[in-house]
C-alpha cells in the first residue's frame, strides 16, 4: 500500500469517477491510475468501485466504508508534512485563503496588509467563490482558511468560528424618495430591488424579513458583489441592499446609504478551518490578525468541541466596521 494508490482512490471519487481527470490531477497517465486502484483493491481483497466494462461508475459498499479512512490517512500525511515545515521552514510557506467576493473586497484587505508586514516570506493565495465552494475547498484540503457569511457552520468537518456581526444598508441615488421619512419594508417593497444572489452575504435574512412581513419584493437583479449592485443602482435600475461595510462615502459619492439594521437580522461572518488539519504557526497568526480575539488557544479549544456546540458555546467577537 502506498500514498499514490490512496490518492488515486480519493481523486476518483472527487472527479466523478472520470479517470482522465484523475490522471490530469495527479500528473500521471490513465492506465497508471487504473493500475494503482487495482493494486490497492487486490491488497485489500475488496472492490472499491462499481465498474461497467472498464469505466468506474460509483463506490461499492466496501468502498463507501473505506473512503473516509483513505481521507484521514492522506490528511494525516499532509499534517505530518506541515508539522515538519514549521521547523524546517519557520516563517515561510504558503497560506491559501478562500473567501466570498464581499469578504475578499471589504473585510480581508486590512488583515492581509498587516499579515504581510509581519510575514513577508509567506505567499498568500486568495480564492473567491460561493460559501458552498469555499467549504468544498476546505474539505478537499485546497484552502487553509475560509471566510464567508453563509453556510460554513453547516459542515461538521469544519470549525466555523464567529468573527463579526454586520448589518445591511439600502443604497439609493441622491434625492430618492426613500431618503425622506422612516425606512420600512413596506416602503422598500414599492421599488425595484437589486441585491445579492441567494446564499451570499446575508441574502437569507433579506428574504426572511420580507416573507415575515408578508411582502413580495420585486428583485430585478441579483449579483455576488456589492460593487456590481451599486453600479446598477447608479444606472437607475432599482434600489440596492448591500452589506453596510460595502458603502464608502468618498468612493460612492454618487449614491446615498440608509441604515437598514432595523429591517433585517444581523449577519455573521465566520472563519473556518478543517477540524482535522494541522495549522502552521502563521495560519494561527493570520486568524488572530483577521479577528483579534481568536487567539491560538481559542481556535484549538473550538477544534476539540463537538460541532453541535460551536455556536452555543461562543458569542460573536467583534462588530464589523470599516475600522476593523
Amino acid at each position: 500500500m502506498n500514498f499514490q494508490q490512496l490518492r488515486s482512490v480519493r481523486e476518483a471519487q472527487r472527479r466523478g469517477f472520470n479517470l482522465t481527470e484523475v490522471a490530469q490531477a495527479l500528473h500521471t497517465s490513465q492506465p497508471g491510475v487504473s493500475r494503482q486502484i487495482r493494486e490497492l483493491e487486490e491488497e485489500l481483497g475488496i472492490e472499491l468501485f462499481v465498474r461497467v466494462g472498464k469505466r468506474l461508475t460509483g463506490l461499492t459498499e466496501p468502498g463507501e466504508q473505506v473512503l473516509p479512512v483513505v481521507e484521514r490517512l492522506l490528511q494525516e500525511a499532509e499534517n505530518l508534512k506541515r508539522a515538519a515545515d514549521d521547523f524546517a521552514q519557520a516563517g515561510s510557506g504558503r497560506l491559501r485563503i478562500a473567501a466570498t467576493h464581499s469578504q475578499a473586497r471589504y473585510a480581508l484587505p486590512p488583515a492581509v496588509r498587516d499579515f504581510r508586514a509581519h510575514h513577508p516570506d509567506v505567499s498568500l493565495h486568495l480564492q473567491q467563490g460561493s460559501p458552498q465552494q469555499i467549504a468544498r475547498l476546505l474539505l478537499d484540503g485546497e484552502a487553509d482558511v475560509g471566510i464567508a457569511t453563509e453556510a460554513l457552520a453547516q459542515y461538521p468537518e469544519l470549525v466555523a468560528l464567529p468573527c463579526y456581526r454586520w448589518t445591511h444598508s439600502v443604497v439609493v441615488p441622491p434625492e430618492h424618495p426613500l431618503l425622506d421619512g422612516p425606512l420600512t419594508l413596506a416602503r422598500l417593497a414599492q421599488f425595484p430591488i437589486i441585491t445579492y444572489e441567494p446564499g451570499y452575504t446575508g441574502r437569507s435574512h433579506i428574504d426572511e424579513a420580507f416573507a415575515n412581513a408578508q411582502l413580495q419584493p420585486h428583485i430585478v437583479l441579483s449579483a455576488m458583489d456589492a460593487d456590481v449592485i451599486k453600479t446598477y443602482v447608479e444606472l437607475g435600475l432599482g434600489v440596492g441592499i448591500v452589506a453596510a461595510i460595502a458603502f464608502d462615502e468618498e468612493r460612492d459619492r454618487h449614491l446615498r446609504a440608509i441604515d437598514a439594521r432595523q429591517l433585517f437580522a444581523d449577519n455573521m461572518t465566520r472563519l473556518a478551518v478543517r477540524r482535522s488539519a494541522y495549522l502552521r504557526d502563521y495560519v494561527y497568526e493570520f486568524i488572530q490578525t483577521f479577528a483579534s480575539p481568536l487567539k491560538r488557544e481559542v481556535v484549538d479549544a473550538a477544534r476539540h468541541e463537538p460541532a453541535a456546540v460551536q455556536d452555543a458555546a461562543r458569542e460573536p467577537v467583534l462588530a464589523w466596521s470599516k475600522a476593523a
